[in-house]
């Protein structure tokens, strides 16, 4: 049976197919024949066997530069090494060398933040040319340019005490020198690493002097002459081996005893497919799709009785316990005398519960996750009676000052405002995932388009002619326009998600996110807070 699940999460895994090729086949043979491994080959053998490895970013730039560049030239995300969740950066030199796009960047201040939020160790593997010059405008200057990454090294390095672990696995070159230079502990890999802030050749040019890379800033010189770097290993696998040793000595991740949960159905994750309607503006039941995420399908739900179009409730996922905020959709039948409500749709009365339901979790240290298919809060005179701004507000602030991780799984529409009370993306969730039906905008494009052409339309209407021709063109244009931005892949290539998830494989990313969360026990609030108290020492 096709539906617009199956289509469209087909649809992206051709995609990303496609965008872990990098390079392509080419450039990887070139990387091969230099004796060196590819950005994935060695992240795959960095992780523990088996382990998912969590991609940040994939889609990201994938519509600019004609195509060029593919994940930015970079792989970064969530991997499990030696038994704990690490975040992992590695330059994908099949694509230009592994020089920094203005979206490289991007991507590597994410993982860099990831890494902050969750207290969770960061490695670097490195092996790129430097800056894109042709883009160097995008990547240099700025309050989020590269400095930013040496700002969040630094801050790493002096207070937070995040563990920062770099292997020089290829070239490393002017200011990309202090990634590594800023970490804890640099492995370099003998005959095919080089860092220094020039090369040869600009050396050549600047001095006058002739010398050869391996001299200036090979592995044996950075580790016996200069002491810039501390391990000199034969090769790629060695190289990886040894971060594998160096992870193993870090101090044991926190746990909290938790035991691996179950599904109510393993065989239900296919099921999903089938939930969501083909036209994403009918109804279907949250619940039925939260049976298959939750352990053993329970939800403990919260005031069921009470704005039943908000979903709250205490679940567990792979055994972790969180509090479960989601939208259900559909008319929503009211108490005796009260009109049904529109699911998907935020209300004082829900509003005031999420924001009791968040406070609580707060307190208790639950970790929240929001699943959200909503369209944005209620409008008119109802609604504005009953206090709908002030209601939200206090929604908005109870979600943005929580100081547990916050997951965020968008299923279908992600609208209005209520997208931003569902913890958005400017609320600075954990992560933010998004399913390949999810719908990130300010409205639907039919609501938009009545918003700008309205009036038109109504004319058109009331005399019985068709739309003018300019005007008909505008609306199609504007529908159009509408729909591509719309799409799950417009919002990953630009970094609004995190990453695309299918239906299969969200309890897993939901639990590896859980993991990395709860590593930092709080404050999670912004990029990373300081210690209260922090020395020097």
């Amino acid at each position: 049976m096709s539906t617009r699940l199956r289509e469209l999460s087909d649809e992206v895994r051709a995609l990303e197919a496609r965008l872990r090729e990098g390079g392509g086949a080419e450039k990887i043979a070139r990387q091969h024949k230099q004796g060196k491994l590819t950005a994935r080959e060695r992240i795959e053998r960095l992780c523990d066997p088996g382990a998912r490895f969590l991609e940040i970013g994939l889609l990201v730039a994938y519509d600019q530069y004609d195509g060029q560049a593919p994940g930015a030239g970079v792989v970064t995300g969530i991997g499990r090494v030696r038994d704990r969740e690490v975040v992992i950066v590695a330059n994908d030199a099949t694509v230009k060398a592994g020089s920094w796009w203005p979206e490289t960047i991007k991507k590597m201040l994410r993982a860099q933040e990831i890494a902050m939020r969750c207290r969770i160790p960061i490695l670097y593997l490195v092996d790129s040319s430097g800056v894109n010059l042709p883009y160097q405008g995008g990547v240099f200057p700025g309050q989020y340019g590269a400095s930013r990454l040496f700002y969040y090294n630094s801050i790493m390095r002096k207070y937070l005490r995040i563990p920062q672990l770099a292997a020089v696995m290829g070239p490393c070159i002017a200011g990309g020198a202090y990634l590594p230079a800023l970490s804890d502990l640099i492995v370099m890999v003998k005959g095919t690493s080089f860092m220094g802030l020039g090369g040869p050749n600009l050396v050549k040019g600047a001095t006058g002097q002739t010398i050869d890379g391996e001299t200036l800033g090979g592995a044996v010189t950075h580790t016996e002459v200069s002491g810039v770097a501390h391990y000199a290993v034969d090769d790629d696998d060695a190289c990886l081996a040894k971060l594998r040793d160096l992870v193993a000595m870090l101090p044991v991740q926190h746990t909290e005893g938790w035991t691996p949960g179950t599904p109510a159905d393993a065989d239900a994750s296919g099921a999903l497919y089938d939930l969501l309607p083909t036209d994403h503006r009918m109804s279907y039941d949250m619940h039925e799709l939260l049976r298959v995420i939750l352990d053993e399908g329970k939800l403990d739900e919260f005031q069921a009785g009470l704005a039943r179009e908000m979903i709250c409730g205490d679940a567990r996922i792979e055994g972790i316990a969180v509090g479960v905020i989601a939208n259900q959709r559909g008319l929503i039948k009211g108490r005796p005398g009260e009109k049904p409500r529109f699911g998907g749709i935020l209300y004082a009365e829900s509003a005031e519960k999420v924001a009791y339901f968040i406070e609580r979790c707060d307190r208790e240290r639950i970790p929240l996750l929001f699943v959200q298919d909503v369209s944005g809060f209620m409008v008119g005179p109802e609604a504005e009676h009953e206090g709908i701004i002030r209601a939200g507000a206090r929604f908005v602030e109870a979600m943005a000052t929580a100081r547990v991780p916050k997951i965020v799984l968008t299923v279908n529409h992600a609208s209005g405002a209520g997208y931003y009370a569902m913890a958005g993306q400017g609320f600075d969730p954990d992560f933010i995932f998004s399913w390949p039906t999810g719908r990130m905008a300010v409205m639907e494009g039919e609501a938009a388009v009545h918003a700008v052409h309205g009036p038109a339309m109504e004319a058109a209407k009331g005399k019985k002619q068709p739309l003018p021709a300019d005007v008909a063109h505008s609306v199609d244009e504007m529908r159009a326009d509408y729909e591509h931005q719309l799409d799950a892949r417009f919002a990953g290539a630009r970094g609004f998600i995190d990453a695309i998830v299918y239906p299969e494989d969200t309890r897993d990313v939901l639990a590896l996110a859980l993991r990395a969360g709860l590593q930092n026990p709080g404050p999670h609030l912004g990029a990373f807070v300081l210690p209260a108290h922090f020395t020097d020492a």
